[in-house]
């Protein structure tokens, strides 16, 4: 039995070595970070008035805005998938935010860019 939390993740398995759990967490840092950058790219898009069209900056705005929540939680999600399988010696899970954030960056793209044509 253990104090910290989520138990979920850290009453499995046995504790790996510690460098890999801080490699774990500096990822999800990462992710984190990537998500507070697309959070104030969609609060500068609309505080700017970027691009003109205001539907086109107010989906962007509330798209980036959403996505960045949704990639802090998914990064939650998966700093405790990895450390739990570390701690199971299992196989790390799949790599499946980086494909969401490469969708959604070419979305975004191609949407600014049929914005500022």
């Amino acid at each position: 039995m253990t104090d910290r939390r989520p138990r979920w993740v850290y009453e499995a398995g046995r504790e790996p070595d510690p460098r890999y759990s801080l490699a774990n967490e500096r990822t999800f840092l990462a992710w984190v970070r990537t998500a507070l950058a697309m959070m104030a790219g969609g609060v500068a898009l609309h505080a700017l008035g970027l691009p003109d069209t205001d539907w086109v900056r107010g989906l962007l705005a509330v798209l980036l805005v959403a996505l960045g929540g949704a990639v802090t939680l998914l990064a939650m999600v998966r700093w405790a998938r990895v450390e739990r399988a570390m701690r199971s010696q299992q196989p790390l899970p799949a790599f499946s935010l980086g494909y969401l954030m490469t969708a959604a960056v070419v979305v975004g793209a191609v949407v600014l860019a049929l914005a500022f044509l």
